[in-house]
């Protein structure tokens, strides 16, 4: 018989928080989330799932159930007849625990 040995929490810095949590994604789809008790961020492409729920629950003192994360590669653009290319980044739709919320509008 296998034991599974628990998940324990991490616990990141301060300044590594606000790296990682880059900003709130404001927009219809991820303002319909709030009926789910969901919110959506911009988060820094190299985090983790266990960094970005430490992330969340140091800087808005909120339970964070679940993490999920979209890695959305940069779409190539023309401008002045070039071809660019747009940053790649990386979504989080984090889950808040019943009764939680987070006020985007208001910053850290």
């Amino acid at each position: 018989m296998s034991t599974v040995k628990p998940r324990g929490r991490i616990t990141i810095g301060r300044e590594r928080m606000y790296e990682v949590v880059r900003a709130p994604i404001i927009t219809e789809k991820a303002t319909r989330l709030s009926e789910f008790n969901q919110v959506a961020f911009r988060v820094a492409v190299d985090a983790s799932k266990p960094e970005i729920r430490a992330a969340i629950e140091g800087l808005f003192n909120v339970k964070v159930v679940a993490v999920n994360t979209i890695r959305q590669a940069g779409k190539e653009k023309r401008w002045r007849g070039r071809l660019g290319r747009r940053n790649h980044f990386k979504k989080a739709i984090v889950t808040l625990a019943e009764g939680q919320s987070i006020d985007v509008t208001t910053g850290i």
